[in-house]
């Protein structure tokens, strides 16, 4: 039976946690720290997926002007607002010891696993719904996500325990089309607590003891209790005060449109993606310049999205889409939410918005 050391660094400014998550990724990698389950928490934080352009996904003059952290996590996924009524729950772990075929197989299994501990324990439906939500009535409780760095699997979850969705909301700019596919008319009606499910918010620690009991039950592992190593702390602090606590890190992808910049964006199950290109050369010469890839999908590893942007500088345009077929059939990447064929298209699409010059 795998043995996980569960830790809890309690509640921390939001880009010295994430700066944690980094730490814990590369300990982990190096042998350096067991598997491990952590719980976090935050102050008013606003936090975008590792691939979201900020001033798209959050209203940055609100959060700053009311105190609201403003951060990029590691992993994909969509923007959310994070606040001292919600835990989040993470897990680095070797893909030999509990092995699964993908990352979507790990998703379901630990969604499930959870949502098992959380029904358990409250007496709620709480159940998996793909992509990598955890539900109730279909109304969201807990979102996820994760990537795989060589053998290690990092995976994170919140549980939303009480929380004023207005003010959640005012934070974020929500697409009208995630309002539009569950038929909603404000983005409130998106979540629940467990404050409005059981009608009084349970302690952090029930929560906590809720979610081990499920991933205990259901990915049949052992655990035990530790604190996080001063290795770690000081591991923390250099990543934060070199990457992931800097606004160069936070704001890397910002406001894309720009003088010249065509664009195209795909919505569809998985999530969305948008692509925005810069082309230079003239008639028959006509080739990319630079291409941006943002959006709320999950792949892994993270740097994929990178490479295949390099991959596409100074490619044809004529010849763009055969050269994404090329880089996904020679990378093989893992993809939970969206499909190579996704990434063509909108990158034809922008492509062909950008008109011949």
């Amino acid at each position: 039976m795998a043995v996980f050391r569960t830790i809890d660094t309690g509640l921390r400014e939001g880009r010295a946690q994430i700066a944690f998550d980094e730490a814990l990724i590369e300990l982990h990698k190096a042998g350096t720290i067991p598997d491990t389950i952590r719980f976090l928490r935050f102050p008013p934080t606003a936090l975008i997926g590792r691939h979201q352009a900020m001033s798209q996904e959050v209203k940055v003059d609100h959060c700053r002007s009311n105190g609201i952290g403003l951060v990029r996590r590691i992993t994909g996924g969509g923007a959310i607002y994070f606040d001292e009524g919600q835990i989040g729950w993470e897990l680095a772990l070797s893909r030999k010891r509990l092995p699964m075929p993908s990352l979507g197989d790990y998703t379901r299994a630990i969604c499930e696993a959870v949502a098992h501990g959380l029904s358990a324990t409250f007496a709620i439906d709480a159940r998996f719904r793909p992509r990598n939500d955890i539900e109730v009535g279909g109304q969201k409780l807990c979102g996820t996500g994760g990537f795989f760095d060589g053998d290690t699997l990092f995976y994170q979850g919140t549980v939303l325990i009480d929380v004023d969705p207005a003010r959640m909301m005012a934070c974020l700019n929500v697409p009208a089309a995630k309002l539009q596919k569950r038929d909603l008319d404000k983005a409130e009606q998106r979540v629940t607590t467990l404050k409005s499910l059981l009608g009084a918010a349970p302690e952090i620690a029930a929560v906590q003891q809720a979610v081990l009991l499920g991933l205990r039950d259901k990915l049949g592992i052992e655990i035990e209790p530790g604190v996080p190593s001063e290795t770690e702390e000081a591991l923390a602090k250099r990543i934060h005060a070199e990457t992931i606590g800097t606004d160069a890190f936070v704001f890397e992808i910002d406001s894309p449109r720009g003088a010249g910049v065509s664009e195209a964006s795909l919505t569809g199950a998985g999530g969305t993606v948008s692509a925005f290109v810069r082309l230079e050369g003239a008639g028959g010469a006509r080739r990319v310049r630079e291409v941006l890839l943002t959006g709320d999908f999950f792949v892994t590893p993270p740097r994929m999205v990178l490479d295949l942007e390099a991959a596409l500088r100074g490619v044809p345009v004529g010849e763009v889409g055969a050269s994404v077929d090329r880089y996904f059939a020679a990378s093989r990447p893992d993809l939970l939410s969206i499909a190579p064929q996704d990434f063509r298209k909108v990158i034809e699409d922008a492509v062909a918005a950008g008109g011949v010059a």
